[in-house]
């Protein structure tokens, strides 16, 4: 009997037994590292004559694998095999493709702590940061498996004398899919798990600097008896994924979360229609954000400079939903400054294997080169106040930096950083800090800390974000709970964890029969 959707419930890593479980599965995760992994298309394994190596970004003299490099040969091969899958698996009674997801998430379930551990190394997060990940791949394939029942179930229509009249939810085809680093479990498992269990079949690109993380998530969805070509597991250059999957005559929809210029540029070229191509494709599109907690005079101000530290520096600020602009209205604005100074001093820097590591490395070489860039460009445009540096070390550590008295219109304030950065802004009042929210390109999610219910319901009318919070952070939607997508250059608004989401996957079929 299909129980009702619960989250998966967090690991209490104070209790010590929970805390030697997380130690055992970073030492075994640890002996699967260095080796070298295929592609798999169409249930094969497939080597390349080119590999990659994924280290970890807090010491990247430690290669977690080597993993073959695919061309557009293989890319093909994946797009073949998604579409002999495809009859079968679309063919499938909902409840029997849905038995294959909520299978799968109690197998995750089972390897929580060794999901958990593998993203702490390849990925640089923290054990809690990397517990709520691995959490929310459960959730989104326990839920996405509720989801595919429903869908597949009687849809309303209204009754006309004289007709039967029947609609119906159907799968697009074969559905690429592009998940980012920065949520290598959750991300890439709810967007794979949605395209699967609205009958559609996958070609899956992993973020190159994560790819063993997407790797154990095809081999639990394999465990849990997924047919073979119904995802395809592709590893190699972003182009592959960007270029020849996006233009394919056959690739029916592309889901994609990472930056708005890849996200654009996706957008472009899906619109272009190419030879032999009889379809408008679809883009599913969550492009990022600037997202920012609006505090005024009535606010729990302790409360407050917590939840801005914890959102801006939560997996050091690598979330597309990371507080990285404090507002703060004037007559508390130093207050709140202060505080929030305090907590980031105190914020402990390191390899996240260790557990009081609250901190770890930004992602790669790359992240770190433009995050200083920033930084330094910050340190012109307002006062650093904490952080500021890189640390000292092979790793890729920077520290957690405030930025005081930005404009609301310098670039810090304006721009997607990814990195712990945030920019401490001054308003006048609580109207005119809604106002300095609601002044960039994005729309994605944002916070109002008020004790004053008019001034609330006047931010629901007027901030304009996909997700908005009241006094909490800006970060950590739960699927089902907090449906999760942005306005404006964010993206598609797709609400990923909501239940209008495999509707994007799907398309509607109406019959209707004169009796």
């Amino acid at each position: 009997m299909l129980t009702e959707f619960r989250n998966e419930p967090l690991t209490d890593f104070t209790d010590p037994k929970n805390r030697e479980a997380m130690q055992r599965a970073l030492a075994a995760i640890r002996t699967r590292f260095g080796k070298t992994h295929p592609l798999v298309i169409g249930g094969e394994r497939i080597a390349c004559a080119e590999t990659f190596v994924s280290t970890n970004p807090s010491n990247p003299s430690e290669v977690v694998g080597h993993f073959a490099k695919a061309t557009e040969s293989e890319a093909q091969k994946a797009i073949d095999a998604a579409l002999a899958a495809f009859p079968a698996w679309s063919g499938l009674p909902a409840d029997e493709r849905a038995t294959v997801l909520l299978r799968a998430a109690r197998i995750l379930r089972q390897k929580k702590h060794l999901m958990s551990a593998l993203m702490v190394l390849e990925a640089g997060k923290s054990w809690v940061e990397a517990d709520a990940d691995t959490a929310e791949a459960i959730d989104f394939m326990d839920f996405y498996g509720h989801e595919a029942i429903r869908y597949g179930g009687p849809q309303p229509v209204t009754a006309l004398h004289g007709e039967m009249n029947e609609l119906s939810w159907i799968p697009l085809g074969v559905i690429a899919v592009i998940p980012p680093w920065n949520f290598p479990c959750a991300i890439l498992t709810g967007m794979a798990t949605a395209a699967m269990a609205a009958g559609n079949t996958v070609v899956l690109k992993p973020a190159s600097d994560t790819p063993m993380i997407g790797q154990l998530v095809f081999e639990i969805l394999e465990e849990a008896g997924m047919p073979p070509g119904v995802v395809n597991f592709l590893t190699g250059p972003g182009r592959i994924a960007g270029d020849f999957l996006v233009r394919h005559k056959d690739v029916r929809a592309i889901a994609f979360t990472g930056s708005m210029e890849v996200g654009l540029e996706i957008h472009r070229k899906a619109a272009e229609t190419v030879p032999g191509q009889i379809f408008v494709k679809r883009t599913i599109l969550e492009m990022g954000g600037k997202d920012c907690m609006v505090i005024d005079e009535t606010a729990d101000l302790a409360a407050a400079a917590r939840d801005i530290v914890a959102s801006a520096f939560g997996y050091q600020g690598q979330k597309c939903s990371a507080g990285s602009r404090a507002i703060i209205v004037d007559k508390v604005y130093d207050e709140v400054l202060a505080k929030s100074v305090a907590l980031t001093k105190e914020l402990v820097i390191g390899p996240t294997d260790v557990y009081e590591n609250k901190i770890g490395p930004v992602i790669g070489a790359s992240a770190e080169r433009t995050i200083l860039r920033y930084i330094e460009i910050g340190s012109r445009e307002g006062k650093i106040l904490a952080g500021g540096a890189k640390l000292p070390g092979a790793g890729f550590f920077i520290q957690p930096t405030l930025i005081a008295d930005v404009d609301r219109n310098a670039v810090v304030a304006q721009e997607e950083i990814f990195g712990p950065v945030v920019a401490f802004i001054r308003a006048k009042d609580w109207k005119d800090a809604i106002d300095a929210a609601n002044g960039t390109m994005y729309g994605l999610t944002g916070a109002f800390c008020s004790n004053v219910r008019e001034r609330i319901a006047y931010a629901k009318r007027h901030f304009h974000v996909g997700n908005l919070y009241f006094n909490r952070k800006c970060t950590g939607a739960l699927v089902g709970v907090h449906p999760f997508g942005g306005f404006n250059m964010s993206g598609t608004d797709s609400k990923a964890g909501g239940r209008d989401y495999l509707a994007l996957f799907s398309q509607a079929k109406l019959w209707s029969e004169k009796l």
